[in-house]
Formats: C-alpha cells, sequence, structure tokens
C-alpha cells in the first residue's frame, strides 16, 4: 500500500510538469532566436545563454540569496495562513465579529502593500518582522475569504442532523465543518502562495538587512547588470513554482479522498 501511496503522489506531482516544461522550452527558444536575429545588446536583453553563464558564475550568491528569501517567505506564508483560518473560523462562530470585521478587512485591500512597506519599517524596525507582515498580507485576505466560504458552504441539515445526534461544537466543527474548508482553503493556498513571493521581494526592497534575491535584484539593476537580473528572476520563479508544489503537496496529503475512494493508513487514524 506504501508503494502505491508513493506512485500516486509521484504521478500527481510530475505529470502535470510535462506542459509547464514545454512551454518553458519553447519560451527559451523564442527569446534566444530574438536575440540573435534583432541583434538586441546584452545590456537590454541577455541571451539565455549568457543568463545561465551569469548564473553559473555567481551561483553561491544566488543559491544564498534563494535561502534567504524562502525562508523570509515560508515563515510569512505560515503566520499569513494560520492568522487567516483562525479569523475565519472566529468570524463564523460569533457573527458580531464577523460584521465589524469583515468591511475592515475588505477595506484593507484597497491599499496596495507597496504602500505600506515604509511604515511597516518604521514601525517595526529594519529587519525580519516588516517582511513577515508584509508576506502574511498577501496571504491573509484570500484565506479569510475562502475559508468563511467553505464554513457557510455546510449544509443545514447535515448540521442539525448531527446536533439531533448529541453532537458538540467541537465535534460538529471536527467532523463537518472543518473538511468543508480545505478545498476552498487550498484554493487560496495555491493562489497566495506565488503573490507571496512578489510580497517577499517587496520586503527584501524595503526592509532588508540580511540580503535576498530583493536586495540582489536591487543591486543588479542599480549596476544595470541585466544578466544578473534576469538570473535574480529566475530564482524567483523558481521559488514560485517550489512554493506551488510544496501547497500542491500538502493538499494531496490532507485531502486524500480528492484523489482515492480509499482512505490512507494514516487519514484513518485521523479521522477515526
Amino acid at each position: 500500500m506504501t508503494d502505491t501511496y508513493s506512485t500516486t503522489l509521484v504521478r500527481k506531482l510530475l505529470l502535470p510538469l510535462g506542459g509547464p516544461l514545454a512551454a518553458l522550452i519553447l519560451v527559451l527558444l523564442v527569446w534566444d532566436v530574438s536575440v540573435r536575429i534583432y541583434h538586441i545588446p546584452a545590456y537590454v536583453l541577455p541571451s539565455p545563454e549568457q543568463t545561465w553563464d551569469h548564473i553559473l558564475s555567481d551561483l553561491p550568491v544566488l543559491l544564498q540569496g534563494f535561502r534567504i528569501t524562502f525562508v523570509t517567505f515560508l515563515m510569512g506564508f505560515i503566520l499569513g495562513a494560520g492568522a487567516g483560518f483562525i479569523f475565519a473560523v472566529l468570524m463564523d462562530a460569533t457573527p458580531w465579529v464577523r460584521s465589524i470585521l469583515y468591511p475592515i478587512l475588505i477595506a484593507s485591500q484597497a491599499v496596495p502593500v507597496i504602500a505600506i512597506a515604509a511604515a511597516l519599517t518604521i514601525w517595526l524596525g529594519f529587519g525580519l518582522a516588516p517582511k513577515l507582515v508584509i508576506v502574511g498580507l498577501v496571504v491573509f485576505f484570500p484565506v479569510v475569504v475562502n475559508v468563511l466560504d467553505g464554513l457557510n458552504s455546510v449544509d443545514k441539515d447535515m448540521l442539525n442532523l448531527v446536533k439531533s445526534m448529541g453532537g458538540s461544537r467541537w465535534s460538529i466543527f471536527r467532523y463537518v465543518k472543518l473538511p468543508a474548508t480545505y478545498t476552498p482553503l487550498f484554493s487560496a493556498l495555491k493562489l497566495s502562495a506565488t503573490f507571496s513571493v512578489t510580497g517577499a521581494v517587496i520586503g527584501e526592497w524595503t526592509a532588508s538587512t540580511s540580503g535576498g534575491l530583493g536586495a540582489y535584484l536591487l543591486q543588479a539593476n542599480s549596476r544595470l547588470n541585466t544578466a544578473g537580473t534576469f538570473s535574480a528572476i529566475a530564482f524567483l520563479a523558481l521559488l514560485g513554482v517550489v512554493s506551488f508544489l510544496l501547497v500542491i503537496l500538502m493538499e494531496y496529503v490532507m485531502t486524500p479522498w480528492r484523489s482515492s475512494s480509499k482512505a490512507r493508513r494514516w487519514s484513518r487514524r485521523y479521522w477515526g
């Protein structure tokens, strides 16, 4: 059973990569041909080969920047998703809290994150804290809205049935409401996974003291190092893809019923 589970997991993750890989190869070919045909200078648009050479020559620095940005992204993503989930549950459980907070949340989305980045730096100082807040804000609102939709979509007859059978509020939440939030929650997380990378870069532009791909990108731009700029962009794209795949992996593990009619061994223990 373990071998079947591993095979299904690998197939779930790798098969969808065929189309994107083909699209990536096509983009690289068009990019390379365009540079050669139109004789575009390297300072305007480097060729894929020149970008690859720069990546190899500056690989340790790029990997260090990738690690720093990934840690910032991951911590902010977890904090934002966790806070969003908790807020959604509280607003569902207490309607008066929802009536107060929901309009404020909607209004807050009209303010671009980059507009408050400088203020966060003043309030929280330079370092990790403002970057985590910026990334968390990117994730927070989609999670709140989607989890609330999932909680509100629960069949009322199902709730009444569980109550009539003596189910406690905790049992109703665990066995009825919580599973209903998984699909909209992971939709929000997949949407936020790539946007959060942008939030991490904005945070590094405004409050970074430890480098990262955002700081590397600024430095390359200031030196008109276009190859360095494209190298940083390539690693940021890689970070977005990795984060998206991690969310898909977590969704596959947490929602076994979507990929198999038979519950896996760990899920039977969890739900039993």
